[in-house]
């Protein structure tokens, strides 16, 4: 048996799971802020490796700048903490091997073996949930880059809006799930969520169509270009907004089109996995430290 956790800026989805992949334990709860997470993460692997006899490894998946190697957590504006040593927390309470890595790269590594990248040497995994990121396969290898490739979501898309990252004109601070609703909610005086966004677009609800338009240009900003710097021959979304289907793939899908010239044309397409790919990715790279023993 292997244990798996994903660990969202909204939420924590764990798992016990079998070689194949099979689960026989789940849990699902929300993310805490801080050293609060901290202790959070470690008690729910704990309260996993107690209902997996016999576990054998644990995968473990975060957000924000991520050491792979020394399996720190690096920082996290999202949750807010600072050079975790999750690696040896975890070995020092279970006794078990950890592989840890970023969020986002186990729902690539999810979807690139398993899912709807599977295939393709060249893709980009984007989920678009609480924050914005991309795991970029390039030639069949996923690139870590020291923990700092693919947070897309901190290019500037010139918009106006300052992000919590410290920046200003960030992705994520305009077009991530949680910005998607701020900013209907600015312009209408009307508190909601991006599902209900959605739902509003489907009507022809004018507030909504503004705000989901300019949310597509942004996104096809940041797509257009890792378009043009890596050529995935597809791009998933993940994440909340992937709910969302064709009312955001095909003008995604148009407004990226309309960026390019000569560039390679990606295929564009929604997780296989859904908000469950992170936890999948940790479990195969929990299966990756078995095959190196």
């Amino acid at each position: 048996m292997i244990v798996a956790l994903d660990v969202g800026g909204t939420s924590m989805k764990g798992a016990v799971m079998d070689h194949s992949l099979e689960r026989t334990a789940t849990v699902r709860r929300p993310t805490p802020r801080g050293e609060d997470a901290v202790a959070a993460v470690l008690d729910t692997v704990g309260e996993l490796v107690a209902q997996a006899p016999g576990a054998e490894a644990v995968g473990l998946a975060v957000p924000g700048i991520v050491d792979d190697e020394t399996g720190v957590a690096v920082w996290s504006e999202n949750i807010g903490w600072r050079d975790v040593p999750f690696r040896a927390l975890i070995q020092e309470r279970t006794g078990l091997p950890v592989a840890v890595g970023h969020d986002v790269r186990a729902g690539g590594t999810a979807e690139q073996r398993l899912g709807a990248a599977r295939g393709a040497r060249n893709s980009l995994v984007v989920p678009i949930g609480t924050g914005i990121a991309a795991a970029m396969v390039i030639d069949g290898h996923l690139c870590v880059g020291n923990g700092y490739a693919g947070e897309i979501g901190h290019m500037s898309v010139g918009a106006d809006e300052p992000c919590v990252c410290g920046g200003t004109g960030c992705l994520e601070a305009v077009a991530s799930g949680p910005a998607v609703a701020r900013r209907y909610a600015r312009r209408t005086g009307r508190e909601t969520t991006a599902d209900a966004v959605a739902a509003l677009v489907a009507e022809g609800e004018p507030d909504a169509v503004a705000v989901w338009a300019e949310t597509v240009g942004w996104l096809g900003t940041a797509l257009a270009a890792a378009t043009v710097l890596t050529a995935p021959e597809v791009i998933v979304i993940g994440g909340g907004l992937s709910r969302a289907g064709d009312l955001l793939l095909k003008p995604l899908a148009d407004d990226i089109e309309s960026r390019l010239t000569f560039h390679r044309r990606p295929r564009l397409t929604t997780a296989r996995f859904a908000d469950e790919a992170g936890c999948v990715g940790a479990g195969l790279w929990a299966l990756d430290l078995l095959e190196t023993q």
